[in-house]
């Protein structure tokens, strides 16, 4: 038997049976959107469903903000984690304990997360007593469900951070001293050493993170419900409400869902072209 035979068959109960459980629920939901399955009523070939949710301006409202969030989130998380992969590179004197620290959301669940975020920046949170307390602020003001979605957008990058970060610390990690001190020897400095050897090793981590954090961040539900604008869905909380009790639209819902795994996918692969321009123009920087 051919050796990459072999390896194929011991993957498969793993990555296999995941393939198998993805293609199972892609299949329904896709199936949902089009009438198919449906809990409430007759199974009825249509594409209604996808009408009635496209003409609805609640969902284009949706697509944008979880776009928005989601696209915001994942920069943040990366322009904030890639400065401190390189900080970390080299271990000193306390850096176990920084890299402890940016890891220890991962021991947080985000709906405690948004939750200990709202006693900080509510009316009478930290941040309001503090300000006014110091004489900054004349009276507290709202910070808690802002239309900008900052609370939001914060959150994400608290949660998102360590992933990003572990991704890219050992992108970073795994580049030969050799190498760096090859081009130091050619006469590149640091900025160049950066431009066309560290960013281009450490491409595929920065594509992965920010592929990852993208998704994460466009299909959450527990930050925006409770830290989000209270006039605004995202695409998470509208699939929830065209379900809930008072709606039972579960072939809408399902529409809702194959359109958020096709922003997922055109965020996916814009971020994608997005890092090897990034790549490419750095590296043609004299």
């Amino acid at each position: 038997m051919p050796k990459a035979l072999k390896v194929s068959l011991l993957l498969l109960p793993g990555p296999g049976l995941v393939a198998v459980v993805m293609a199972m629920v892609l299949y329904r939901a896709f199936a949902q959107s089009f009438g198919l399955y449906d809990f409430g009523g007759e199974d009825t070939l249509t594409l209604a469903h996808w009408q009635e949710v496209l003409g609805n301006r609640r969902f284009w409202s949706a697509l944008r903000w979880s776009a928005y969030i989601a696209t915001a989130s994942a920069l943040l998380s990366v322009a904030l984690a890639y400065p401190l992969a390189l900080w970390l590179r080299r271990p000193f004197r306390g850096s176990i304990m920084l890299s402890a620290l940016i890891k220890a959301p991962y021991f947080v669940p985000g709906l405690v997360a948004a939750f200990l975020l709202i006693n900080v920046i509510s009316y009478h949170g930290f941040v309001n007593e503090v300000l006014v307390g110091l004489g900054i602020w004349d009276a507290p003001k709202r910070l808690q469900n802002d239309r900008q979605g900052y609370a939001v957008i914060g959150l994400q990058v608290w949660k998102q951070l360590p992933m990003a970060f572990l991704l890219l610390s050992g992108a970073v990690a795994a580049i030969p001293d050799p190498v760096l001190h090859a081009a130091k020897d050619l006469g590149a400095g640091p900025m160049a050493r950066f431009r066309k050897v560290v960013l281009p090793l450490t491409a595929k981590a920065m594509q992965a993170a920010l592929i990852l954090i993208f998704i994460g961040a466009a299909g959450d539900f527990s930050f925006q419900s409770v830290a989000g604008p209270m006039r605004q869905n995202s695409m998470a909380t509208l699939m929830v409400q065209l379900q809930g009790a008072s709606f039972n639209d579960w072939n809408g819902s399902a529409v809702v869902a194959v359109a958020l795994m096709v922003l997922s996918l055109a965020g996916a692969l814009a971020l994608t072209a997005l890092v090897q321009i990034a790549t490419r123009l750095a590296a043609r920087i004299r």
